[in-house]
């Protein structure tokens, strides 16, 4: 963390929450990207924002950076704004965005240093490479480094000024599994050491992982808030029962002849009395029931299926997530924008 102090901005921040957004509108030409969200951040925290692609996630992300102006509202960062405190906020925030482009004829160790003499104070270009998990790719341009490579390297960019708040704009994106938990590995290290830390993302297990709070966002608002635990708690139970049905039926009278397959409807008002189940909707041909004691509950529906002469084409059971929260809020995936 930084060493020393850096005037009296300093007081004023320590009393106030490291990020605060009131009324916050941003739209480009027909398209509301942002539409009058309130949040606020507190020192130490680490708050996600989550929701599918186009919610307004990294637009917001954007204004707060001072990358994108706004058409209305206030943004306050460490008790400072865009407007008056524009210079000492780039001194002690850092930012790491969806793709950083770097010139590739560059070593890991030259951007680092080019990074590093855009600050007043911070940390080494050695500890970077360290933190950044980069010691064997110090003398290899950028050119040559792997796509999770040039993510820790954007990371290292967004840390050698020591900031006190750092924006990650889903920086895991289009990363494979090993290269996604060494990043998520390396925000936890930032957590630890007790940094601010903004996340956008529309990975949910990246989201609960890392995030002390989250707010979900959809079509430019704030449509719901709170720790990842609170927030999975409002769907009703702790586990999802997905499962499809069909009946059959023979084509003829004929021994051996073939089944004929067809969609079942199923008697929803049977499914919700079934003790157990909280909560039940449809999707296309798949039902979906939020379910506490799973143990108990798996049993009864599978007796109420069959009690309808109804016979499983589809069946699997997953703990509650973040997606499910965002299905039960909006009707539809995440992921399915």
């Amino acid at each position: 963390m930084r060493n020393g102090g850096i005037g009296a901005s300093d007081a004023q921040a320590d009393s106030a929450a490291a990020l605060r957004i009131r009324g916050l509108k941003k739209s480009f030409a027909d398209v509301q990207a942002v539409d009058g969200i309130d949040l606020e951040v507190q020192r130490g925290e680490c708050f996600g924002l989550l929701g599918p692609n186009g919610a307004g996630k990294t637009t917001t992300i954007e204004i707060c950076e001072g990358l994108t102006p706004a058409d209305d509202g206030t943004v306050e960062l460490l008790g400072l704004n865009w407007v008056s405190g524009a210079g000492e906020l780039r001194q002690r925030i850092g930012i790491q965005l969806q793709e950083t482009q770097f010139p590739d004829k560059l070593t890991v160790e030259e951007a680092l240093r080019l990074f590093r003499s855009f600050y007043r104070r911070g940390i080494t270009v050695d500890e970077s490479i360290k933190i950044s998990q980069l010691e064997e790719k110090r003398r290899s341009r950028v050119g040559g480094l792997s796509g999770g490579q040039k993510q820790r390297l954007a990371m290292a960019t967004a840390l050698v000024g020591d900031p006190e708040l750092l924006f990650l704009d889903e920086p895991t994106t289009g990363l494979d599994p090993q290269a996604r938990r060494h990043l998520w590995d390396l925000v936890e290290e930032m957590k630890q050491a007790g940094r601010t830390i903004i996340l956008t993302t529309h990975y949910m297990e990246e989201a609960e992982r890392l995030c002390d709070r989250v707010a979900i966002m959809d079509h430019g608002k704030v449509i719901a808030m709170g720790t990842p635990k609170e927030l999975i708690a409002t769907v009703g139970g702790e586990d999802i029962v997905e499962f499809a049905v069909s009946s059959s039926r023979a084509s003829d009278s004929r021994p051996g002849a073939p089944a004929i397959v067809e969609h079942a409807l199923v008697d929803e008002e049977t499914l919700k009395k079934i003790p157990g189940v909280q909560s039940h909707r449809v999707d296309g041909s798949v039902h979906q029931l939020s379910v506490s004691e799973l143990h108990t509950t798996v049993p009864r529906i599978f007796a109420a299926l069959e009690e309808q002469g109804l016979h499983l084409s589809e069946f699997r059971t997953h703990s509650a997530t973040l997606d499910d929260v965002f299905v039960q809020l909006t009707g539809r995936n995440l992921r399915d924008e």
